[in-house]
């Protein structure tokens, strides 16, 4: 998968969940991104926002869930001593579970499998053909040093 492409699957699983209904609904991203914002406001007028703590497996998670937060206007932040794969936010449960977690994973996964792809074609064409797991053995009794 390119760039390109990558952004456009991207866009697709917003308009997706924006609930976009035509397909000229979902080649407009500022629709979508207007729907989600509305259904946002809509949620927390019946259920309020509540601080939530999100934690990521890596950096690449950390700064997608960070952009998505901010794209709905919600002010990621984290407290003094707290992890950097860390986030938390003041959101209502209603968005997360229904909204806002679903299409993080779902983004988050296209995103990690262009970035798999990526390295493994780097060290492939740069390091060695050979980019697989190393073999798994039975240990022996001796120390490892």
């Amino acid at each position: 998968m390119n760039e390109i492409k990558l952004i456009e699957k991207l866009k697709l699983i917003e308009a997706l969940f924006a609930g976009a209904t035509t397909e000229g609904e979902k080649d407009a991203a500022f629709n979508a991104l207007q729907r989600i914002k509305e259904r946002l406001k809509e949620t927390q007028e019946i259920d309020p926002p509540v601080e939530y703590k999100f934690t990521m497996s890596d950096m690449w998670s950390r700064k997608l869930f960070v952009a998505l937060l901010r794209r709905y206007d919600i002010k990621p932040f984290r407290y003094y001593r707290q992890r950097h794969t860390t986030v938390m936010a003041n959101v209502s449960k209603t968005f997360v579970d229904e909204t806002l977690w679903p299409e993080f994973q779902e983004l988050n996964k296209t995103l990690k499998s262009y970035i798999e792809d990526i390295t493994n074609k780097v060290i492939s064409e740069t390091i060695h053909d050979d980019s697989s797991e190393a073999e798994v053995v039975q240990q022996i009794s001796a120390k490892i040093h």
